[in-house]
């Protein structure tokens, strides 16, 4: 008999992985829109922000901008120095495992990050970590490049042996990243403190050069564990597909976000139906 395959949340060593290359990831990563980062901040009662997987701060630094005071919670200490440095409070802990120690936010964020936490647990932590009327938005850039490049990058993952678990360009981006709200949405449920869900779309595109795409494609999951030698032909095929349409691309983002109030009461775990 087979074993279930193993969740996101449940493979470690990728999720921890990012700090391999902690400044490039700050270097590479796109930040988020706009109108997002304002319309959470309409949805919350206060000021107070915890980021769930913050990473190297590109989402918490947002959000400071915009006038919050953030605190993020990051299991891999490399991503956390980086973060620190730019003016961020991180606290280094999985987010299941970390001490809230009393403290209420008004906001529970998680950029790009909730698919490394167990979805119901999660839900779970953040109700505690949340004051009644306080939200819960967890969200994720899903960039498209053209068609035709995707296409192109799909062959060139096909034809390179990387280990990784799945063909990243096989199908839409848009499409993965819609089955993990599902995911996110569901555990949420399942934690029983929050009213009904919502998803939240921003569209936006951003124009990459040849080494721009390449820089960031080495901060993906599992691209760091890949080998030297693999990871330049990957590299080396990824180019020359751009440079075959001049050398430069438009890729178009939508930024998905789930999203759900903390409501009044004990906090109660409901049987997945």
């Amino acid at each position: 008999m087979s074993s279930q395959p193993e969740q996101p949340h449940q493979q470690r060593q990728v999720a921890e992985s990012f700090g391999t290359d902690a400044e490039r990831y700050a270097r590479t990563r796109p930040s988020y829109p706009a109108p997002l980062v304002e319309r959470i901040i309409e949805a919350i009662p206060g000021r107070r922000v915890l980021d769930v997987g913050c990473g190297t701060g590109i989402a918490a630094r947002q959000f400071q901008a915009a006038g919050c005071r953030v605190l993020g919670v990051d299991p891999d200490a490399r991503m956390a120095e980086v973060a620190g440095r730019s003016g961020v409070d991180v606290e280094v802990a999985t987010f299941e495992s970390w001490d809230l120690g009393g403290r209420h936010f008004d906001a529970v964020i998680s950029a790009q990050a909730w698919h490394w936490v167990d979805p119901v647990a999660g839900a779970v932590r953040a109700a505690q970590a949340l004051r009644p009327g306080g939200l819960l938005a967890v969200f994720w850039n899903a960039v498209e490049p053209p068609q035709d490049l995707r296409e192109a990058f799909a062959e060139v993952y096909r034809q390179v042996r990387t280990d990784l678990p799945f063909n990243p360009w096989a199908r839409p981006a848009l499409d993965m990243y819609l089955m993990m709200c599902g995911k996110a949405a569901d555990g949420i449920r399942q934690a029983g403190s929050f009213g009904e869900t919502g998803q939240w779309r921003s569209g936006w595109d951003h124009t990459y050069t040849r080494d721009e795409w390449l820089d960031q494609v080495q901060t993906t999951g599992g691209h760091t564990e890949i080998p030297r030698a693999e990871l330049r032909e990957l590299l080396a095929g990824l180019g020359a597909a751009i440079d075959a349409r001049g050398g430069s691309f438009t890729a178009h983002y939508t930024t998905v976000a789930v999203t759900a109030t903390r409501q009044p009461g004990e906090i109660t775990v409901q049987a997945a139906g």
